[in-house]
């Protein structure tokens, strides 16, 4: 019986190839950058775009390789602020969600509020809005009613000696999808940024 890889071996393999890649070891030869311009299609560099579509390709690979295998694209994901810890689900960033990892980050939602409602406690919380290019300060009943219409949850943390902001991704759909508005509306993720009182979210 042939070995299946475990997600952290994939992560591995992936991270490889993303260096060969990266080193021009791997291209996809049939992709070049063309807008069909002759004066800017001079200056676009054929081996740049080769490089990410070969990467691409591959990750594709992989991605059909956790759909046959069922392998998992959960990781463990640890965080501490002001001297609490959690540790909880969340997709690696180059992986995709099986259904039966989409259910292990819908059950894992609600520890994550109620981690995040005790660390931001006094601190300021705003909506990002308008694709990201804004921010909306909100209430604490704002993002609880936010959180009610969305299924899965993810935090990120930016600390320096006098600096915190903690961003709380309210998502649905498919995680690997929502970042980035890929297929919104079936994906995506309201962003919350809690920062100290004051300041304003710079991440």
């Amino acid at each position: 019986m042939a070995k299946v890889y475990s997600t952290q071996e994939l992560i591995e393999i992936l991270e490889q190839e993303r260096r060969a890649c990266l080193r021009g070891e791997r291209l996809n030869l049939s992709a070049t950058p063309a807008i069909g311009l002759s004066v800017v299609d001079q200056f676009l560099k054929p081996e740049g775009l080769q490089k990410f579509t070969a990467y691409q390709d591959f990750k594709a690979a992989v991605h059909d390789y956790q759909r046959s295998h069922q392998v998992s694209g959960l990781i463990c994901h640890e965080i501490t602020l002001k001297g609490k810890t959690l540790s909880y689900p969340q997709l690696h960033d180059q992986l995709i969600a099986l259904p039966e990892d989409l259910e292990t980050v819908k059950a894992a939602k609600p520890a994550l509020l109620s981690f995040w409602d005790e660390v931001t406690e006094g601190m300021d919380l705003y909506l990002r809005v308008n694709n990201g290019l804004n921010d909306r300060q909100i209430s604490k009943a704002d993002v609880e009613a936010i959180a009610l219409k969305t299924e899965w949850a993810t935090l990120f943390k930016w600390e320096k000696s006098d600096f915190l902001e903690i961003l709380l991704q309210l998502g649905w759909g498919k995680p690997e999808e929502a970042s980035y508005r890929r297929s919104w509306p079936e994906s995506g993720t309201e962003d919350i940024h809690a920062v100290n009182p004051g300041n304003q979210p710079i991440c």
